[in-house]
Formats: structure tokens, sequence, C-alpha cells
């Protein structure tokens, strides 16, 4: 067969990752290692910190999970086996609810539904809340035409219509007509939708549109329901639910008195939000704010999607890294560590008082729940929950072991590096503006949002560290390593970091691409 001429599988990615040192082949991977593929065949050990995009807490191929895996599928055990029982998804909700108790106190239980991916588990939180909403609206306004009839067969009664605008004397039927129509109209209005500033939810058609990014957003705006972008703070959420609200209208109806009454209208689908933004700048939510995100939602009636896609699941060092914050959602996302590095899948929890069994029939994928996957995730939880929680301590010690060793860093470049954030294994380093630094070309890539690629490359091919910038941060370098990360790979990430600081100084631009002509893999 002839050799194409072109690259037909991204690319446009190939050529960008190219030009900066990123277009590396690994051939194995074990731990917090992966081994690149070496210009002299030889296999180059590289610490990853990138970890899948936080989706390796528990290190490539971990060998339970491995074993387990072999061993299922040595077995024959089936992995597909819809519209029957699903005793591993099963297991791995029910300790999900052990879990929520423990951490955030509560005995209400959450029903689990599955998916393939963090995005879909977003789209089935919204998807299940635009139905709960509807369904409560449905109720409203049966409620509100009992209430109408019940006004019809009292004409005789005192008519207070100041409500809608209507003069006293109105008669009922116009009142109730009236009332009738403004209230269709105004539930017949798209739902409300509030994402964060800076928030990241996929790329989806749906999900999509909840990212505040607007490169990743504003191209499918017309195929999705879009968005309320709020800020982090609370008179700013304020604001923006305050002018999204609207009134449906009510009969108040007595033996002589007929008044119509303002009632808020189900309008809010959701409220979405990350405890810690990834994508968005690896930026912790403030305690306090997710504290008044749980009164505004109540105030409102608008409930709260938690994503904890990439910080759930034992990143933060406890397993929801909302419960660090206070912050119980009435609908939780989790995936990506979820499935150990193994398998793909997500879980969607949705509080029992909020769940609608019809739900079930409206939504349904032919791999979501598969017993593969979901046996894959047993055997993560198992993992995280075996000897009291013992690895979400370990997460929490290497955590402060890293954030130390980069906080020293910026306390050392403090004109190069502008901050150092994050929980746990979930960490972010923040260029400053480097547009007054001695090294012209980190400044015109940092314009054009391109600088934090360089920087990868120069600590993968100069000091074998793997990361990678996050989406819509470009300057914010992420971190996030397995659990395994040993106190050497931190030390020479910090080693590359103070030498790259250091070249940025100095405006030294040739030792900054040195690397380009000397590659070893």
């Amino acid at each position: 067969m002839a050799e194409r001429s072109e690259e037909l599988v991204d690319g446009v990615l190939r050529k960008a990752t190219s030009e900066v040192g990123l277009d590396v082949e690994y051939v194995r991977a074990e731990g917090n290692t992966l081994f690149a593929r070496g210009r002299d065949g030889s296999e180059v050990p590289v610490s990853d910190y990138l970890g899948g995009f936080g989706a390796l807490l528990l290190g490539h191929n971990h060998p339970d999970l491995v074993a387990g895996l072999v061993d299922r599928l040595r077995r024959g055990a089936p992995v597909l086996t819809q519209l029957s029982l699903a005793p591993q998804a099963n297991e791995v909700v029910d300790t999900l609810n052990r879990v929520l108790r423990r951490e955030f106190g509560v005995d209400e239980p959450y029903f689990g539904v599955f998916a393939n991916s963090g995005a879909e588990g977003v789209e089935v939180a919204v998807k299940h809340a635009e139905l709960d909403r509807a369904l409560r609206a449905a109720e409203l306004l049966a409620e509100v035409d009992a209430n109408a009839d019940a006004a019809l067969a009292a004409p005789g009664a005192e008519v207070d219509a100041s409500a809608l605008g209507l003069p006293a004397g109105t008669p009922v039927a116009e009142v109730v007509a009236l009332l009738r129509e403004r209230n269709a109209a105004t539930l017949a209005d798209p739902p409300r939708l509030v994402a964060l500033e800076g928030g990241f939810h996929g790329k989806l058609m749906g999900s999509g549109q909840l990212t505040h990014n607007p490169d990743y957003r504003l191209p499918f705006t017309p195929l999705g329901a879009r968005a309320l972008f709020a800020p982090a703070d609370a008179d700013g959420l304020r604001a923006v639910l305050e002018g999204a609200r609207a009134t449906v209208h009510d009969l108040r109806v007595t033996a002589d008195r007929i008044e119509v009454v303002p009632r808020d209208a189900p309008v809010f689908c959701a409220l979405l939000l990350e405890p810690v933004q990834g994508e968005g700048g690896i930026v912790p939510l403030p305690a306090e704010f997710a504290k008044r995100v749980q009164e505004l939602s109540a105030e409102f009636g608008c409930p709260v999607v938690v994503d904890e896609i990439q910080s759930g699941a034992g990143r933060t060092g406890a397993f929801f890294a909302a419960s660090q914050l206070g912050l119980l959602g009435d609908y939780v996302v989790l995936s990506k560590s979820l499935g150990g590095g193994l398998a793909k899948l997500s879980v969607t929890l949705v509080r029992a008082s909020r769940y609608r069994a019809e739900f079930e029939m409206l939504h349904s994928s032919t791999f979501g729940k598969d017993g593969l996957s979901t046996s894959v995730a047993a055997a993560v939880l198992d993992l995280l929950e075996a000897d009291g929680g013992a690895l979400y301590r370990v997460v929490a010690e290497r955590g402060e072991r890293l954030g130390a060793a980069l906080r020293a860093v910026r306390d050392d470049h403090p004109d190069v590096i502008a901050d150092v954030r994050g929980l746990g294994l979930l960490r972010g380093v923040e260029f400053a503006d480097l547009s007054t630094s001695g090294s012209a070309l980190a400044a015109d890539l940092q314009a054009q949002g391109r600088f934090g690629f360089l920087a990868s490359g120069y600590l993968l091919h100069e000091h074998r560290v793997r990361l990678f910038p996050t989406g819509s941060a470009p300057s914010t370098l992420r971190l996030q390593p397995s659990v395994q990360v040993t106190d050497e790979e931190i030390d020479r990430l910090a080693t590359g970091l103070r030498a790259l600081c250091a070249l940025l100084r100095d405006g030294d631009d040739a030792g900054l691409t040195a690397f380009a002509g000397a590659r070893a893999f």
C-alpha cells in the first residue's frame, strides 16, 4: 500500500505540536513515567505531569487495575448486557453514596446515571435538570389553572388584578385569559443556564455553550442553549440571577375576593461550576463564595451542578474537592480518574429529591454502564477507600510537597512567575507578563497565547518533564501528576522551572530553543 502524503488524523495539531517539540511518540508507561521513543531507538523516561489531563491519579497501568481487567477479559465476562442487572454499576453508586455521607454529612441518597465521558456527564446533568424544571413548570401551571377555574366559578367576588396592570372591575374571565396568556409566554422562554466565567464543561454541542472560552463556544453558538456567565463572586452571581428571574401570576380565591398574586417562575435550569477551574487556569473557588452559592441556589430555585470531572475522585486530597469548600451540589459529575486511566466513563449523581425516574426512558447510551468500565471504576474506588482512605492522605502530602517546591521557585523568580495555586495534585503555575522581560521570543509568543507551549517543549526536552498549558489560560502550566510522583521528580520539575525562569530573565532565546536542534526523541 502506498504511503499517504498527508496527515489525516490531527494534522493541524501535529504541525502545531511539532513546532514546539511536543510531537513525541510514547511507547510504554508505568506509574508516573512515560517512555518516549528515542531517535536511536532507546526508551527515554519522562516524568508525566500532564497525567492524561487529570485522568491518571493512580498512575499509568496501575498493576491492580490491569490485573483485574485482564482477569475479567480472560474469564469472558460480558461487557455489553443492556437492559439487565448491572451489579458493578450499582456497587459504584453505593460506594459514592457512602463517600457523600462521609464527606458532606448528608443522609439523602443520590441516583447515578452513567455515560462515556465528562462532557456527556455534564449534558446528562443539564438534560435531567431541564426535565425536572419542565415538570415543575407543568405542575405550577396545573395549580394555577385549578385556581383560575375556581375564580371563574365565583363571578360575584371582588377582583384585584392590579398585579397584571388591569383596572378594578375587570371581569374575571378577562383576568383569567390574560393571566394564562402571560404565564404561557413566560414559561415558553428558553431556560436560564448559568455558568461561571473561566469555567470549562466540555466541547459537545450542549456543554460547549456552557464553556466560557469564546474560541470553543462561539463557532457553535447557534446549535446549543446559550448560557449566562457570572463572575465567581456572590454579588456578581446575584446580579446575574436577579436579572434572569421571571414571574408568573396565580389567583388567590376566597369566598368574596379574587386577587392576582405573583410567584417565582421555575425558569432556572442549572448553575454549573467547578470547585477548581481546570482549563481556566487551575483556580480554586473561594470557600466563602461556595457557601454563598448554596444560599443563592435556594433563594432563586436554581439547582447546582458541581463539575468534579477534573477535581474529583481523590485528586485534591478528598474524594470530592467540593467537600473541602462545603459545597454540596444537586448534581455532581465525575469522570477522568474514576476510570483509572484504563476505562472511559462518567457518572452523574442526582440528588434523590430532584431525581425524575422518567429520565431513564428519555436518555440512554449503548456504552453507558457497561460491565468493563464500571468494574474498573469499582476497583478504583476500592483502592481509594482502602485502609480508611489512606490514599487521600498520600495525595494531600504529595500535593503539599509539590506546592511547596513550586512556591519556592516563585519566590526565587517573582518577576517571572506571577502565581502558584491549586489543591492536592491539581496545581497551576502562572507566568507573569513577559512583555518587559529580556526575551523577545517569549513576549511575542505570550501575546499570541502560545508561550505555554514553548515552555512545555523546553521542559520536555531539556528536563524530561511532560506538562502542558491550560486551554483557556495559556500562560498557566497545569500540573496533574499521579499519586506516585516522587521527591526526585518534584525536584527535577523545580530545577527545570528555575532554569526556564533564568533563561526568560536573561533574555536567552537561543537557550530557550536549543532543544529544537538537538532533540533526543
